[in-house]
């Protein structure tokens, strides 16, 4: 008897050994010397956060045409790192203009005064709770970066993402923010139909509908709103020329490449901060000019070094 019962008891422990190993665990914390940014990673049933080896370079100085944006995130995420009161913030617009780029950059100004980034995924967002958790008790200064975030209906990362924002009855730690990014203002999907649940009193005021308010209410509780816009053509080639200086091409041909980029855009359909660096990092890959890459000058001298592939040669 007594042997059946240490079998049985075994054969418990080995079960409950399986199944710790897919069940899920509190995120461990890393090492926060590693790095100044994060990654959110869940693998099976445990959660970790990956330091990120390699951060973006991007500064401040190196992006155009969007300085109202870049004052207004700059100052939030000053007032943030000096431990004033600061606001979550949710960057919308058309794409390619920078909303990314400027977090990116944001974290490489103020990095040194403590700020640090944790990437996480939506699909991730159903683990924020513990993400605060784990970071409360951190002398940092931490910002939660959510890239392209948009929610299908029915998704669980949108009602934790409005819990942890300003819902929750456990108020979220003084040292960190949310700053993410969207094409779309509501983050959710918007139809036609809805407009019909509008209600409209004798006075003329406005009232929308329950699944209208559903909508607004996650985008409202970021505190702050910043709005990104397609770029004209002088707010474009002013861009691509900055990417063109970043890649070291001299002053001279700058000028050579603005028509080209032109083209170049065209046949992306957008004239974005985006389709600027592609077409810098191709011309400056084509002319030698990164790094002083040897046959510069004979690429220089080719007779396609002016013309991006494709619409100029048709």
């Amino acid at each position: 008897m007594d042997e059946r019962i240490e079998h049985l008891i075994a054969h418990a422990e080995r079960v409950l050994t399986r199944l710790e190993a897919v069940l899920p665990h509190a995120p461990q914390a890393p090492d926060w010397s590693a790095s100044v940014a994060f990654r959110y990673r869940r693998r099976g049933g445990s959660a970790r956060l990956e330091p990120v080896r390699h951060v973006a370079a991007i500064g401040l100085e190196q992006l155009k045409e969007i300085d109202a944006q870049m004052a207004r995130l700059v100052r939030n995420t000053e007032q943030f790192v000096a431990g004033r009161p600061a606001n979550n913030v949710l960057l919308t617009g058309a794409r390619g203009t920078g909303k990314s780029s400027l977090i990116k950059a944001c974290l490489n100004a103020y990095a040194a005064r403590g700020l640090r980034l944790i990437e996480v995924d939506k699909a991730d967002l159903v683990e924020l709770p513990d993400l605060v958790e784990l970071v409360a008790a951190r002398p940092e200064r931490f910002v939660v970066y959510c890239d392209d975030l948009s929610f299908d209906e029915g998704e669980p990362g949108y009602k934790a993402l409005k819990s942890v924002l300003d819902g929750s009855v456990a108020a979220t730690s003084d040292n960190l923010l949310i700053y993410a990014t969207s094409n779309r203002r509501h983050l959710l999907p918007e139809y036609m139909k809805e407009n019909l649940t509008y209600t409209h009193t004798d006075d003329g005021e406005v009232h929308p509908g329950e699944v209208v308010e559903e909508k607004i209410s996650l985008s409202e509780r970021f505190g702050l709103w910043i709005s990104f816009y397609p770029f004209s053509q002088q707010e474009y080639l002013a861009i691509v020329a900055q990417w063109l200086r970043n890649f070291d091409v001299p002053a001279a041909t700058i000028e050579r490449a603005l028509k080209p980029s032109l083209v170049w855009a065209l046949e992306r359909g957008s004239r974005s901060g985006r389709v600027a660096y592609q077409f810098a990092r191709d011309w400056a890959g084509r002319n030698g000019a990164e790094a002083g890459a040897p046959g510069a000058a004979a690429s220089a001298a080719g007779a396609d070094a002016d013309h991006p592939d494709g619409l100029d040669h048709a």
